[in-house]
Formats: structure tokens, C-alpha cells, sequence
């Protein structure tokens, strides 16, 4: 498994959070190979971002993945990910005057561009 990298694009929240449910169960599958992998959220995405947001998200189907908010906490907390904010989508779900969930970053598109250079990008 040396060398992979990966960046996660993730353009949902509300609007589908079965597939970020389920993107969030890969990577954390990765991640317990040590790959190396992050998030890049944009689009309806980028409100992941915002603290307790992920709670919210509890209309997702039953029983087929782990709610989000518990994902997250595992990414965070026990591998470490990083979540990149889109510079772009910030002003726009003010997220400049929201808390932030930890390890999170504004980063402008430019840098997901360079990340995609070095890196395989998953978008859901």
C-alpha cells in the first residue's frame, strides 16, 4: 500500500447523505491500511464543515452505513484526516462566521488542483 494517496471530494451534505455516509465508510476502511488520504469539501459539501452539522444528518437509510457525525469523529479523531474547506463556498454557507470542526482548513481550488496532481481524487 506505499505510496497511495488520496483526496476525497465530497459535493453533498444534505441533499444525499447516503453518498457521503458511504464515502466516509471507505475512507475510514482505507485509512486502517494507512493510506494516505484527506477531504476537500465544496459545493453543499463544504457544510460538513461547520460544527454539529454532521448531527443533523440523520434522515440518511438505516442500518446501511454509520450516521455521519460518528464517521467524522472516527476520521478526526482516530485517523487524523484532514477536511479542506473550499475557499469559494465559504462567504456563500457562511462558514466564516460558524465553528469549525477540528482539523479543518480553508484551502482555494487551486490547491485541490495541486493535491490532484499528487494524488488520486474520489469525488462523491
Amino acid at each position: 500500500m506505499q505510496n497511495k494517496k488520496f483526496v476525497f471530494i465530497i459535493t453533498h451534505s444534505y441533499d444525499n447523505p447516503d453518498k457521503v455516509a458511504g464515502a466516509m465508510q471507505l475512507a475510514a476502511n482505507m485509512k486502517a491500511f494507512d493510506v494516505e488520504l484527506d477531504f476537500f469539501l465544496m459545493d453543499k459539501g463544504a457544510l460538513l464543515a461547520k460544527k454539529g452539522f454532521a448531527e443533523t444528518l440523520t434522515w440518511q437509510l438505516k442500518d446501511e452505513f454509520s450516521p455521519i457525525a460518528a464517521l467524522m469523529k472516527t476520521l478526526i479523531e482516530d485517523f487524523n484526516v484532514r477536511f479542506y474547506i473550499c475557499a469559494s463556498c465559504v462567504k456563500h454557507y457562511e462558514l466564516d462566521k460558524a465553528e469549525r470542526i477540528p482539523n479543518s482548513e480553508i484551502k482555494p481550488g487551486s490547491f485541490l488542483g495541486q493535491m490532484l496532481l499528487e494524488r488520486q481524487g474520489l469525488t462523491f
